[in-house]
């Protein structure tokens, strides 16, 4: 009859084993966690990257709309995004600006289409070191897009009347008067900003 102290013994290495499985596999957990973590923070920095360059072309139209207020026949170009920005640039500076406060780079910046801008970003952290090779060296990048939308409409009038009026998607309507500038519309009046797909304004 063989002792029982001998069962005991063989079973310890296949303990061992078992044991460094687990092990094993609770740090590749780890390592896929940390991944989903790095992804997630690329597509913030992606989101936030885009929405800022929209915004940017959003105040920008703003502007342009407040120096044709007395001159309606310009307006539908600048509600349709169809006008040269005063800053064509600064909206992708301000896409890599929030790109960098989200730890971040921006790679592309660009406008697809009228009043939409796509951006690309990478993430400055890596994965960091886990079982996984090459997760060190390992970075997330992102994309995202974000548009403006016109909020309001109008009719132009016959020349020399008085400014039409802006009927807005909140039941807000505007009535202008070209000898008034106080207390006109802001940006986020004429403008929404969103991401692509996104029914949920971001002001």
């Amino acid at each position: 009859m063989i002792p029982p102290y001998r069962d005991a013994g063989q079973a310890f290495p296949i303990y061992l084993t078992v044991v460094a499985g687990l092990l094993f596999l609770a740090l590749a957990y780890l390592a896929v966690g940390q991944a989903a973590v790095n992804r997630s923070g690329a597509q913030t920095a992606a989101d936030a990257a885009a929405l800022a360059a929209a915004q940017d072309e959003r105040g920008q139209l703003t502007d342009q709309w407040v120096k044709a207020l007395r001159d309606p026949t310009r307006w539908p170009d600048i509600f349709d995004g169809k006008v040269m920005l005063d800053n064509p640039d600064h909206p992708c500076r301000r896409a890599g600006q929030l790109a960098t406060e989200n730890d971040a780079s921006l790679g592309h910046c660009f406008a697809p289409a009228l009043l939409k801008y796509q951006v690309d970003v990478t993430t400055n952290k890596t994965v960091g070191r886990s079982v996984v090779p090459g997760s060190e060296k390992y970075q997330s990048t992102a994309h995202a897009t974000a548009e403006v939308q016109r909020r309001c409409w109008f009719k132009l009038a016959a020349v020399g009347a008085e400014l039409p009026d802006l009927a807005c998607k909140d039941g807000k309507v505007w009535h202008l008067r070209p000898d008034d500038t106080t207390g006109l519309p802001k940006p986020e009046d004429l403008f929404d900003v969103h991401l692509a797909n996104s029914p949920v304004n971001e002001q």
